[in-house]
């Protein structure tokens, strides 16, 4: 998953901002962390501000549901 896909499946997750879209989000952090690493989830954490709307840490590492 590029980062410019992740940003936009994101911001429509934030905007809800439900329980589902917070997990939602949890899948594409993992995907985006398999595909760009570590340091494009902790760009996307401080960018939607996630550890402000559901305390997802920078360095917390999201796995992937597809191996």
């Amino acid at each position: 998953m590029t980062l410019d896909k992740a940003r936009d499946i994101i911001k429509d997750h934030v905007f809800i901002g439900g329980g589902y879209n917070q997990t939602a989000t949890k899948m594409v952090l993992g995907e985006l962390c398999k595909d760009q690493g570590q340091q494009a989830v902790d760009q996307i954490i401080h960018e939607f501000k996630l550890d402000e709307l559901w305390g997802f840490m920078p360095g917390t590492h999201f796995k992937s549901v597809y191996k």
